[in-house]
C-alpha cells in the first residue's frame, strides 16, 4: 500500500429529475479529478438520484397532495438499480481511469428509496455499499432505513475505505463501529451545508484518527426543473445547498476546504503515516478503550420484513419396529 495518497472531493450539484445527465456530469467530474492524479474520488450524498432540497412532497400530518405525489413519483423514478445499468457505467469509469469512487444514489429496492453510499475500484467491481441507517427529519418521508448488513469497510489497495453518510456522523455508536473496523479513509458524503459541519468533520478525524473527506453538494434552483415547487423560490439564481466539503487529517487540520458557495475539486495529499503517528497517543477503540465499562455491540445481519423459509422437506421418522414373536409359555 502507498504511503502517500491523491484524494478528490467534489463538490457539485444533480441535475434534479434527470439521472442520465447526472451520470454523464459524474463521469466529467471523475474524469477532471482522475486528471489530475487522483486515486480517489469522493462525490456528495444523493448526487446520482438527487438531494430534494426544498420539497414538501406535500406532506401534512394526516394527508399527502396530489401534486406532492407526483413529486415523489418523478423522484422514484430517477433513484437507480444496484447493481443497474448506472453502476455499471460507474464501474467502467473508475476502471478507465485506474480509480476508486465514492458517490452517494437513491437507490430503489422494490417500491421503496435509500439513500447510499457506493464503492468503486479500479478493478471496475462495485465493492459494496453502505445505505444510510437513519434519514433526518424529512427525509423519512422519502427513504427507508438501512441495517447493519451494509457498514462495510473496505481493505483496499490505497487503505481502509468506508463511509458515513450526513447526520449518521453524529452517531457515536457509528463511528465508533467504523472506528473498530479499522478506518482510514472516513468518507462523509453529506447535505449538511451549515458552517457547524466541519468542525465536525475536524472532530471525528482527531477522534478517529483518520483522514475525512466530506463532499456536499452545491445546488442551484437552475439546476433543478421549472415546476420543481422548492420552498425557496423559482429565480434560478437562488443557491439551495452551499457546499462546504473539505478533507481533513488525523490531526484535525484542514487539508483542503472547507469551501462554500461555488462548484469545486478539493484536491489534497494525504500521508497515510499520519494515521499511526496519531494513534500513538489515541486508539478509541484501542488502548485508549475501557471495554470493561463501555462495549458496543453491532447487529450486522440482513433484517427483512418478510422471510420465506423453505418447507421441511425431512422425510417422517418411521414407527418403531414392533416384535412379532410370541412371549414364551411356561
Amino acid at each position: 500500500m502507498p504511503q502517500t495518497l491523491r484524494a478528490a472531493v467534489v463538490q457539485a450539484g444533480s441535475l434534479m429529475f434527470d439521472t442520465p445527465g447526472t451520470l454523464r456530469k459524474a463521469v466529467a467530474l471523475a474524469e477532471d479529478a482522475a486528471a489530475r492524479q487522483a486515486r480517489l474520488i469522493v462525490f456528495p450524498e444523493a448526487f446520482i438520484g438527487g438531494y430534494p432540497k426544498g420539497l414538501d412532497f406535500g406532506s401534512v400530518i394526516g394527508g399527502r397532495t396530489p401534486a406532492g405525489r407526483e413529486d415523489y413519483r418523478r423522484y422514484a423514478d430517477s433513484a437507480i438499480a444496484v447493481p443497474g445499468p448506472e453502476t455499471e457505467v460507474l464501474a467502467a469509469t473508475a476502471q478507465r481511469l485506474g480509480v476508486h469512487i465514492v458517490i452517494g444514489v437513491i437507490e430503489k429496492d422494490g417500491a421503496t428509496l435509500y439513500c447510499t453510499a457506493l464503492f468503486f475500484g479500479p478493478t471496475g467491481h462495485l465493492l459494496g455499499k453502505h445505505r444510510k441507517l437513519m434519514p433526518t427529519a424529512g427525509e423519512r418521508l422519502i427513504w427507508g432505513y438501512g441495517d447493519g448488513s451494509t457498514l462495510p469497510v473496505f481493505d483496499t489497495d490505497i487503505g481502509r475505505l468506508g463511509a458515513v453518510i450526513c447526520w449518521e456522523n453524529y452517531m457515536p455508536a457509528m463511528r465508533m463501529a467504523m472506528y473498530a473496523k479499522g478506518i482510514q479513509l472516513y468518507c462523509a458524503p453529506t447535505a449538511d451545508n451549515r458552517p457547524s459541519w466541519a468542525p465536525s468533520m475536524q472532530h471525528i478525524a482527531v477522534e478517529g484518527r483518520c483522514f475525512v473527506l466530506s463532499a456536499c453538494q452545491y445546488l442551484v434552483r437552475a439546476d433543478c426543473p421549472a415546476d420543481y415547487a422548492a420552498v425557496q423560490g423559482n429565480d434560478p439564481a437562488t443557491v439551495l445547498m452551499t457546499g462546504g466539503s473539505c478533507i481533513v487529517n488525523p490531526f484535525g487540520e484542514f487539508l483542503a476546504g472547507p469551501v462554500f458557495d461555488r462548484n469545486d475539486i478539493l484536491i489534497a495529499d494525504i500521508d497515510l503515516a499520519e494515521i499511526t503517528r496519531g494513534k500513538y497517543d489515541f486508539d478509541a477503540t484501542g488502548h485508549y478503550a475501557r471495554p470493561d465499562i463501555f462495549r458496543l455491540t453491532v447487529n450486522e445481519s440482513h433484517t427483512p420484513a418478510v422471510e420465506f423459509r423453505p418447507h421441511d422437506v425431512t422425510p417422517p421418522t418411521p414407527p418403531l419396529a414392533t416384535s412379532t414373536l410370541t412371549p414364551d409359555t411356561p
